[in-house]
């Protein structure tokens, strides 16, 4: 399987989401999960069943960012190169984008 490529500002874009999901995000809601879950049957507590699914979806996030990011390669694509490379034929750059 051929290895995805990436620039530089689109792996920081990836780095910082990860960040942000795993150090703001994610203590935020587990604080709301912890005082949901103190309010006592969780069977019926919307704000507690919520919060697991938000939980849930911001660790399959972080994993899904995490094995990306170890499989990229960071090309430098800057202006001089775009000028140059553009001529080639066939030579095609796709970028990953974050998918929410």
């Amino acid at each position: 399987m051929k290895t995805p490529l990436i620039t530089r500002e689109g792996y920081e874009t990836l780095k910082q989401e990860l960040n942000y999901l795993w150090r703001e995000e994610r203590p935020e809601v587990t604080k709301k999960v912890t005082w949901a879950a103190s309010l006592g049957d969780r069977s019926e507590n919307a704000d507690y069943q919520y919060n697991k699914k938000r939980l849930r979806e911001i660790d399959r996030r972080v994993r899904y960012l995490t094995k990306c990011m170890e499989n990229l390669k960071i090309v430098d694509y800057s202006r001089s190169r775009r000028a140059k490379s553009s001529s080639a034929p066939g030579w095609k750059l796709k970028m990953m984008t974050a998918i929410r």
